[in-house]
């Protein structure tokens, strides 16, 4: 029977992926122990026993690349979580270890490399994150979604390019069933808004116009706001046909009840709008390490599976590509079929059994 300790969190970005191939181990073991780490602040705290999963955290967070005072205690939590780490991966006895980017990796994954434990990083974005490519070329193996990402990881890595996997939950609810979770009406055009688990606030300041055409003209809008803009975004939108939430922790029904996606383009949103075949309005976040979630959104764009906008330029923007897009029956038809093609929905599935295979 084996024993799979994910690292994975921070963002849903790094988390999700990891939950997908948690998944798909249970099903090809289902007597597998299956336990997470992360840390006590971020998303995983609260997503991983919902989804009935062991969950481990260690004291350790990001290095901001700007003057901030939490980054004097960085180097303390850096030795703090391996001490933690090694602890850890002594009492649950991990046959892999697996991690998904990010900084709750880092520690995790180093100590069991050490250990001599199978170590997987898995790399969902273009440009590779500053933790994968210190990890690359100690850990067992490498697996990544773009062909591109292998140009940025040390040549000594063992790299397989597989692509991001996806929650097959994501494919079980119904437009009706996605509608009436949010207290919607199925028949009419519906748009999902989200700026990743934490918000946006260029999307979310944009928004604002759309939300008025959208009260003005009767269609519906799911708009995920973050923590930051919650508050003022929720007290001046009180109407039947807009659902402004902190967080949407049913993704899967808020996919399923929109006709078109307005967010940014991280690979593990990238690979969820493609399984489901959405026409996304990309927005990619412009301060991403070497301009990486361009980078992605370009792809689709290229593709015919999407449309993009740079955050500059949404105002005004945004409200004039809700318009041409939402209503255009075609349009949406023709990029559902090109997101669905370049889906790989079978990701998650794929990497498992290459985990499984490298149990000791």
């Amino acid at each position: 029977m084996a024993t799979i300790l994910f690292a994975a969190g921070g963002t849903g970005g790094h988390l999700y992926p990891a939950i997908a191939i948690a998944e798909e181990i249970r099903k090809k073991e289902p007597k597998a122990t299956i336990a997470f780490v992360g840390t006590k602040e971020k998303i995983e705290a609260r997503v991983v026993p919902q989804k009935g999963y062991q969950f481990h955290a260690i004291w350790i967070s990001g290095f901001s690349r700007r003057l901030k005072v939490k980054n004097i205690l960085f180097p303390l939590k850096v030795i703090v979580s391996l001490f933690q780490s090694f602890f850890l991966i002594k009492k649950v006895h991990p046959d892999v270890v697996v991690g998904t980017g990010g900084y709750v990796c880092g520690p995790v994954l180093f100590v069991a490399s050490l250990l001599g434990i199978p170590t997987v990083v898995h790399e969902s974005n273009s440009y590779p994150g500053v933790t994968t490519r210190m990890l690359a070329s100690k850990v067992s193996k490498v697996f990544i979604t773009f062909e591109v990402t292998k140009k940025w990881i040390s040549s000594s890595a063992n790299v397989e390019c597989v692509g991001t996997p996806t929650r097959e939950e994501l494919s079980l609810v119904s437009r009706t069933d996605g509608s009436r979770f949010f207290g919607l009406d199925p028949n009419k055009k519906t748009l999902i808004a989200f700026g990743g688990s934490l918000g946006a606030a260029s999307i979310n300041k944009a928004m604002q116009e759309v939300v008025e055409d959208a009260i003005a003209h009767d269609y519906q809008i799911i708009w995920q706001t973050g923590d930051a803009d919650w508050q003022s975004a929720n007290a001046v939108q009180q109407h039947a046909n807009i659902k402004v939430m902190k967080y949407v922790d049913r993704m899967d029904c808020g996919y399923a009840a929109a006709d078109v996606a307005i967010s940014r383009s991280g690979a593990t949103t990238l690979a969820e709008l493609t399984r489901l075949g959405k026409p996304a309005i990309l927005v990619p976040y412009p301060f991403a390490a070497a301009n990486h979630q361009e980078m992605n959104a370009q792809t689709m764009v290229e593709s015919g599976a999407a449309v993009m906008i740079k955050d500059s330029e949404l105002q005004g923007t945004l409200l004039h590509t809700v318009r041409e897009l939402l209503f255009n029956e075609n349009k949406c038809a023709e990029m559902r079929e090109k997101s669905l093609l370049l889906g790989k929905s079978n990701a998650g599935c794929e990497i498992a059994e290459k985990v499984l295979a490298m149990k000791k």
